[in-house]
């Protein structure tokens, strides 16, 4: 049996996907947070801690209970990774970031619109926004969950976005496909505000992307 390659771990996957996120611009220091399923638990990165200087080892597990093991605590947002990946069998990965784009329109608790029919990805004619809860609180975990019923993305008010996914990648293109969105919106505004494409259209939209990327 070949041996296992520090990259094929799902430690050194999640490091890898938080460098990535950083150095696209996706986020910025140490703000963002991903977890993975593994198992009856799952893994998410460790709080403040520069993703440059983490190692394997710096990942945190938390079990079936959501109580954390390993040398280091959880990341400050693990109740919304916890909950999520619970309650949706469906998600396997969570990037949670803060995007200047889609984090501007969080600031004014807006969702994204259907102004472009590549809103259909994240599962609906639009992409919510979860009223604000303090970082960190079950309050939050309830709003995002809310948020996200029916859904693979949202955005979190006076915060920034989570994207869901069947795996890392898949959540992390997801998040910069929201981000992408956000920007294009944000510059029609200058217009005033765009039109609408109707329901209808994006749940056609929708089936005519079964099986591509995360619809």
């Amino acid at each position: 049996m070949p041996a296992e390659r520090p990259e094929d771990r799902p430690e050194d996957q999640i490091i890898a996907a938080c460098r990535a996120m950083n150095a696209s611009g996706l986020n910025q220091g140490m703000s963002g947070n991903i977890s993975l399923r593994q198992g009856d638990g799952l893994l998410i990165t460790p709080t403040s801690l520069d993703y440059d200087r983490m190692q394997p080892e710096d990942i945190v597990r938390l079990d079936a209970e959501g109580r954390p093991q390993g040398r280091r605590r959880p990341s400050s947002e693990w109740r919304f990774h916890y909950d999520i990946l619970r309650q949706r069998p469906d998600v396997a990965a969570v990037v949670h970031a803060h995007p200047i784009h889609a984090t501007a329109i969080a600031l004014h608790g807006r969702p994204i619109p259907a102004v472009h029919y590549m809103v259909a990805i994240a599962g609906g004619p639009e992409i919510r926004c979860a009223p604000y809860a303090r970082f960190g609180t079950q309050a939050l975990s309830d709003a995002a969950l809310a948020a996200l019923d029916g859904r693979m993305a949202c955005l979190l008010a006076h915060h920034g976005l989570i994207a869901l996914g069947r795996d890392l990648d898949q959540a992390l293109w997801l998040a910069h496909e929201v981000e992408t969105l956000a920007r294009m919106y944000l510059a029609s505004l200058a217009m005033g505000e765009p039109p609408r494409l109707p329901d209808a259209e994006i749940a056609g939209v929708r089936a005519a992307m079964q099986g591509y990327a995360q619809v």
